[in-house]
């Protein structure tokens, strides 16, 4: 008896008309493929993009060169030269991220004690060669200073987390 049901099995081709059973299911439902380009998903608080420096209020860059991100930075992508100044306080000459080298985690982010380095919403970037995802101080600083608005405003919706 079993042996003539696997045959009918066989014979009708149960298996294929279930498989097109789900196709024809999918098909038929609404699709969710965005146009990338043109259409763009949210995207979460806690999103984890370019990294940037910030400043304080009267233009002074906040990084007081503790070399903690650079300390607990995983994939060792930040690389931090610091220096006194006249007033005994410490700054950094030279403060280098490696994009390549770079996982997001955002340890950084969480280990500054004065919220200088900050990973930005920004994920459309790119680098033709390898020297174009190396970002050096001035260009953290520039990504700092043109999105400082929605870094504070990230900040402010993310402080009750913290």
């Amino acid at each position: 008896m079993n042996s003539i049901r696997n045959f009918f099995k066989t014979f009708l081709l149960v298996e294929l008309v279930k498989g097109l059973m789900v196709t024809g299911r999918y098909f038929f439902a609404r699709k969710i493929t965005v146009q990338f380009p043109e259409e763009k998903t949210p995207i979460s608080p806690r999103f984890r993009g370019l990294h940037a420096q910030r400043r304080y209020a009267n233009g002074e860059e906040r990084c007081i060169a503790c070399k903690l991100c650079e300390a607990v930075c995983p994939a060792m992508a930040i690389s931090i030269e610091s220096e006194q100044r006249e007033d005994g306080t410490r700054r950094t000459s030279r403060y280098d991220i490696d994009l390549t080298k770079c996982i997001f985690c955002g340890f950084c982010e969480e280990a500054c004690p004065v919220d200088a380095i900050v990973e930005t919403h920004i994920f459309e970037y790119h680098g033709e060669k390898r020297g174009d995802l190396y970002y050096t101080k001035p260009m953290l600083l520039a990504i700092g200073d043109k999105y400082e608005a929605e870094i504070a405003a990230n900040k402010a919706a993310d402080a009750k987390y913290r």
